[in-house]
């Protein structure tokens, strides 16, 4: 029953619905230090209108939460945010935004859980937040690829330069992107499913 009174229920929203052609579905995390763009790349390459946890900040976080940005910042994600979106016709990503905030950190394993990879997005000028965020995926085996956010103002560095400050090692691919547009998020998300693919192709995804 509906807040009219009616019996009629009602489903999705139609832009909302399954395509009836979806043979597979895989859950994708995309994590990363505060401020990074993880909200961003969601809500810019979702299908469906995408779920968000954004809570203003206030003053209570000052001393405890990661500052960087705050001055433009003004929400942070304090559980998750989720998105869909159909790679082909048969393949569905579901994806899942990770809270930034360090505090908020122990509602990932939660989030991992059932994860088929993850998309790490980092900020060069902030390239330190990313080594407890590459561990923790490690530590559970969650396959990664690297999406470097071209903040305009950030600094940018060749590739390997960038694979040798994040120890990566070299199958791991590291692209450009901005999160911003659905496009160049949609392009990170197609690198993760082959490189998921070519894991499967040698025996390294289980």
């Amino acid at each position: 029953m509906d807040f009219n009174g009616s019996d009629t229920l009602h489903g999705p929203r139609t832009p909302d619905r399954l395509p009836h052609t979806a043979e597979a579905a895989a859950k994708i995390v995309i994590v990363g230090g505060f401020g990074v763009g993880k909200t961003t790349m969601v809500g810019a390459v979702s299908e469906i209108r995408p779920l968000t946890t954004e809570e203003t900040m206030t003053q209570a976080g000052l001393g405890i939460d990661d500052d960087y940005g705050s001055e433009t910042k003004t929400a942070t994600t304090v559980a998750m945010d989720f998105g869909r979106i159909s790679i082909t016709e048969q393949l569905v990503l579901y994806l899942f935004g990770t809270p930034g905030q360090e505090r908020f950190w122990f509602l990932w394993n939660g989030l991992f859980e059932g994860a088929l990879g993850a998309v790490v997005l980092i900020d060069t000028r902030r390239l330190e937040v990313s080594f407890d965020v590459m561990g923790r995926l490690e530590e559970r085996g969650v396959p990664f690829v690297v999406a470097v956010n071209s903040f305009p103002e950030a600094p940018r560095y060749p590739v390997e330069d960038l694979r040798r400050a994040l120890d990566l090692a070299e199958e791991i691919p590291i692209v450009e992107c901005d999160a911003r547009r659905r496009a160049s998020s949609r392009d990170v998300l197609l690198t993760l499913t082959r490189f998921l693919h070519s894991l499967a192709l040698t025996g390294a995804l289980t």
